[in-house]
């Protein structure tokens, strides 16, 4: 991943609404979400979640795919791991520096 793609997809998810419908596609899987679903699930006006929607997709972050009548929105895993990639890549040195999850998670 390049250093503006990089740029433009940290700018896309550094606005709350963004941030929100990103992660709720991320935590629905590979099934998606129409935009009636998500407007409805996180209370944003569908012209609001639009315009976010589109902002997600210029970033390469979301996909976009229609189903019969319906538009189906995806997160970008394959964007998202690459962007997660990019921001570790030479963290602590190489060292393993992250921390460990506690047992219960």
């Amino acid at each position: 991943m390049d250093e503006q793609a990089v740029v433009k997809a940290l700018a896309a998810l550094a606005q709350p609404v963004r941030l929100k419908v990103f992660r709720a596609l991320v935590v629905t899987g590979q099934a998606g979400l129409t935009p009636g679903t998500m407007a409805e699930g996180l209370d944003i006006p569908a012209n609001t979640l639009s315009f976010h929607l589109k902002e997600l997709v210029n970033a390469g972050l979301v996909t976009q795919e229609r189903a019969s009548r319906n538009l189906v929105y995806r997160a970008a895993y394959e964007r998202m791991n690459a962007l997660l990639g990019y921001l570790t890549e030479n963290c602590c040195q190489g060292a393993g520096c992250a921390v460990p999850r506690p047992s219960c998670c």
